[in-house]
């Protein structure tokens, strides 16, 4: 019985050296697929994150990861939700801000928080339910001129 070359029938053995060729075949595509799913993945899942004078400078509507520093004295408690202002941590104009949800503990005047939302068109900034992160200032930074003092005041001591 003629058989054409490379035509496989039931119960023959594929060639080791194509078995291979075939699996790196698999394997590269593989990854190829992984590497170009992680890369889109990457770039969908970006926010846009700013500080208040650049969502101020938006336009309505637009969905923000908002970086900012809780201005002291503006906290107001109105049920469940709590208004407050905002400013950019270097300072600057202030923005009011309306949040509904979870208040973290450390949250307070003078810290830094992160909150998603979106601008509306009074220029209030309004923060999606449990979104609102609280930064706690750190212990362990410390300023240079901290450490020149503390250590020049134990040298003389």
């Amino acid at each position: 019985m003629y058989r054409p070359p490379g035509l496989a029938i039931l119960g023959d053995a594929v060639e080791p050296s194509r078995k291979r060729k075939i699996r790196l075949g698999v394997a590269l595509s593989v990854a190829v697929l992984l590497a170009v799913a992680l890369i889109y993945v990457s770039f969908n899942a970006s926010s846009n994150t700013a500080e208040p004078t650049q969502i101020m400078a938006a336009s309505p509507g637009q969905q923000f990861e908002m970086n900012a520093t809780v201005v002291p004295g503006t906290i107001k408690h109105k049920g469940e939700t709590i208004d407050f202002e905002v400013e950019d941590r270097d300072g600057g104009n202030a923005m009011p801000v309306s949040y509904t949800g979870i208040i973290p503990d450390p949250f307070r005047g003078g810290r830094e928080i992160i909150l998603t939302g979106q601008r509306e068109s009074g220029g209030t900034f309004v923060g999606e339910p449990e979104s609102l992160i609280t930064k706690c200032p750190s212990k362990f930074t410390t300023n240079a001129s901290e450490t020149a003092s503390s250590s020049s005041s134990s040298s003389n001591g």
